[in-house]
């Protein structure tokens, strides 16, 4: 049997904490009881961040809905956008035999937008949105995370496609199935976890993106880390630490959730084996 190395544990030990120490800060100083302006000392333990978190005009609940209601948005447009778009390349590229010139041209035009600076194109974005008098707020937010949400999706499901069995869809088109039929019950749902992972990476941009929506948004508090910017320049509140606190909860869940879900999965697949 192999024997792990010292150094290569201590490596790791290393890793970890230097990924996860950080949060653990976060997480604690949480439930500091100290109401400085800038509270390095730890004072006492307390809940009371929790309980002003969205209480008060300089609450955060306004600004998480915002960015709730922007990534849901933008991950339901880029979702739709992105697979079409990564279904239409490659069956373009499977009826033809091999990707075109324009093909290639679209997937690169397609994915330029987390290939350009953040700063760049929310320039881009503001100077866009003004000239064509675009008003709306929250429509604005829309559109400029809809963009750059859109190439992880489509990547994501496009790598999905791509290793797919061909031989599926040539035994479907045999059997009379069309391509609508193709598309509902053999490509979607064959996608459905490369979807599924583009929409959560996209979201998870929606919600942590600052400076696209600090070109953006106009007049307002505007989304989540626009808020919490604003109020980290007066000082650090600990009520940020509760926030991200209950995100970090909230991601946890969502994992664990996950993994519940698959091994479900694993255990069904393992009954009907032995059946």
């Amino acid at each position: 049997m192999k024997r792990t190395s010292f150094g290569s544990v201590l490596f790791l030990a290393l890793v970890l904490i230097f990924l996860y120490l950080p949060i653990v800060v976060v997480v604690v100083y949480s439930f500091n009881d100290n109401p400085a302006r800038i509270p390095l000392e730890f004072t006492g333990w307390t809940t009371r961040w929790y309980g002003e978190l969205f209480a008060g005009k300089g609450g955060y609940a306004d600004a998480l809905i915002l960015s709730l209601k922007v990534a849901l948005w933008s991950v339901g447009l880029s979702v739709a956008v992105g697979t079409l778009g990564a279904v239409g390349m490659v069956q373009s590229a499977l009826r033809t035999g091999k990707a075109a010139k324009a093909d290639s041209l679209l997937e690169s035009v397609a994915i330029l937008p987390i290939m350009i600076p953040e700063i760049i194109l929310g320039l881009a974005f503001m100077v866009i949105f003004d000239f064509l008098g675009l008003k709306g707020n929250t429509l604005r937010l829309v559109t400029a995370h809809t963009t750059f949400c859109i190439p992880y999706v489509f990547l994501s499901v496009k790598s999905r496609l791509v290793s797919m069995d061909t031989a599926l869809f040539d035994a479907a088109r045999d059997l009379g199935a069309t391509q609508w039929r193709i598309l509902g019950d053999i490509t979607l749902p064959l996608c459905a976890p490369a979807i599924i992972s583009g929409a959560f990476l996209a979201f998870a941009m929606s919600m942590d993106d600052f400076v696209i929506s600090f070109f953006v948004y106009g007049v307002g508090e505007g989304t989540l880390p626009l808020k919490i910017y604003s109020s980290v320049k007066t000082g650090v509140s600990l009520r940020v630490n509760a926030l991200c606190t209950l995100m970090i909860l909230a991601v946890f869940l969502v994992v664990a959730f996950s993994q519940y879900m698959k091994a479900l999965r694993q255990r069904k697949e393992a009954l009907l084996a032995r059946s």
